[in-house]
């Protein structure tokens, strides 16, 4: 039994609560940085600041994914998590630009960006659960505009505030702008109502198609050997010793050499992750294969091949693209704005101003999904994925030398053009060469490939920048280009996926190239 095509409206309700997602994601991406240096954090503690996406992703991603492949009531396997998501995010979003310290505001952001992954990875496994092969591409490229959209809505939200409607943007010692708290407030209710509107327009399959879906779609006999798989205890043991070694040297050399403290919490956190590897070896000897935890690291060790290689090209773009959300106010409101103060006019045009840019790479993104789908059909996806990732290291890179804040406009063309491929040309091609029945799970762990060198970079870049760089935050951006360019290249090594025709036999075909 094939999926059945669906028409646009259908694809459209389905991703429409990716709208909300990405305004409360994008309303982060610009803000949080200006609401944190106006708590009084210094540039060099931002990066370990912001480390709480990152964790809470590589915590509750594939926790989601595990349970809602395994979940089944009356709102269906998805919709759930959407919901709680979106209802808990929501929240979060109302209470962050109303904290009274830097530690509140902090704690403020683990809540919300556990809760927007929350919402975030059943929409991936959603797209594979509901949409033939073929349309899978459109599937994350209509995301992908709604994600543009709705990033385009809520990072310009403080600009237009101050602009149109009067409200100040200016902050007193502590305090958040108005501009700020508003914008806020109204993306907390776009947000909920977004992802509402999803749950109540898009009824998912029930398990009995779903299982007949399966069927018609098992991938091939690689993949299907290798979801089998349990891993032996000594790999986790293995490289749970080399994880515990990095993270203690780093400890002992950073820590009494440097007297670094960042680097050495960094450091920590690589051995507790390595102590975990370790403990979940003993978990698969003593034959507990039915702990959850050790069902999703015997999955992320079993991954298909074309996975383990898009975990390279996520690795790198997304590496680039935290540095860029991290460092463009710095950047911006010292380079080109010349403003060290945060409570000055300067510095509240300027971080007005990275609202501007963050809105118009987004717009860009938004516009350029609706070709995307037919220019990588015409050139290849790996071609275009590189061709856009080469124009977002030009665009972040320029930032180092660009002096007219309004040139920028030009350069956030490429980053918007590389934006809409990683968040489209990766996932179009990984769910092809998922087995169906573990879509959820898989994309959660793929999300580790997203958020690990989101961790890495909270970890070292900080002190990086300071020893290396004189404290310049444009070098940062010089760095997130390189980081793109690596990207590029990598996708090289990865097949262009599956191809395969609506009318096939049931077979053991050959689906996957890569």
């Amino acid at each position: 039994m094939n999926k059945p095509a669906m028409r646009f409206w259908q694809i459209w309700n389905m991703s429409f609560g990716f709208f909300g997602i990405q305004i409360g994601f994008a309303l982060q991406n610009a803000n949080v940085s200006r609401i944190f240096q106006t708590l009084g954090a210094s540039i060099d503690a931002l990066p370990i600041l912001w480390i709480a996406g990152p964790v809470a992703g590589l915590i509750v991603q594939p926790l989601i994914g595990h349970f809602s492949d395994r979940t089944w009531t009356r709102l269906g396997r998805r919709r759930p998590y959407f919901l709680a998501g979106a209802v808990l995010a929501s929240l979060a979003l109302f209470i962050m630009p109303n904290a009274p310290h830097l530690w509140a505001a902090a704690l403020t952001l683990w809540v919300l960006d556990a809760s927007i992954n929350v919402s975030m990875e059943p929409f991936r496994a959603f797209v594979g659960d509901m949409l033939p092969s073929e349309q899978r591409t459109t599937g994350f490229a209509m995301q992908t505009l709604f994600i543009g959209a709705g990033a385009l809505l809520a990072s310009t939200a403080p600009y237009v505030m101050t602009n149109f409607l009067g409200v100040s943007n200016e902050a007193a010692a502590g305090e958040i702008p108005d501009a700020v708290r508003f914008s806020f407030y109204l993306g907390g209710a776009a947000f909920f109502l977004a992802v509402l509107w999803t749950v109540l327009t898009t009824k998912e399959y029930s398990p009995e198609d779903i299982a007949k879906f399966r069927a018609r779609e098992a991938l091939s006999s690689e993949i299907v050997k290798m979801t089998s798989q349990r891993p032996s205890p000594a790999f986790f043991l293995l490289w749970g010793l080399v994880l515990l070694t990095v993270g203690l040297l780093v400890e002992l050399a950073v820590f009494k050499l440097a007297g670094d403290k960042q680097l050495y919490v960094f450091g920590g956190g690589v051995a507790a992750l390595g102590f975990a590897f370790i403990v979940n070896a003993g978990f698969i000897r003593a034959r507990r294969d039915d702990h959850f935890f050790s069902q999703i690291l015997a999955d992320l060790m079993s991954m298909p091949g074309a996975m383990r290689k898009l975990a390279v090209v996520q690795f790198f773009s997304w590496f680039g693209l935290f540095l860029m959300w991290i460092y463009t106010t710095a950047t911006v409101t010292s380079r080109q704005f010349g403003a060290s103060d945060v409570t000055s006019s300067a510095y509240a045009n300027g971080a007005d101003w990275v609202g501007v840019l963050f809105a118009v790479y987004n717009g860009v993104a938004a516009l350029y999904a609706f070709v995307l789908p037919g220019i990588a059909r015409r050139f290849g996806r790996r071609r275009i994925y590189a061709f856009s990732l080469i124009l977002g290291a030009a665009g972040l890179a320029s930032f180092f030398v660009i002096s007219d804040p309004r040139l920028l406009l030009v350069s956030e063309v490429g980053i918007g053009i590389a934006w809409a491929s990683i968040l489209t040309i990766p996932y179009s091609v990984l769910t092809d060469a998922l087995p169906p029945a573990k879509m959820g799970v898989y994309m959660g762990i793929f999300n580790f490939f997203i958020v690990l060198p989101q961790i890495v970079v909270a970890g070292i870049m900080g002190p990086i920048v300071r020893a290396y760089f004189g404290g310049d935050p444009g070098w940062a951006l010089v760095i997130g280009g390189g980081a793109f360019l690596v990207s590029a290249c990598a996708m090289a090594f990865v097949g262009e996926g599956v191809k395969r025709p609506q009318n096939t036999k049931d077979d053991d075909e050959k689906i996957l190239t890569a």
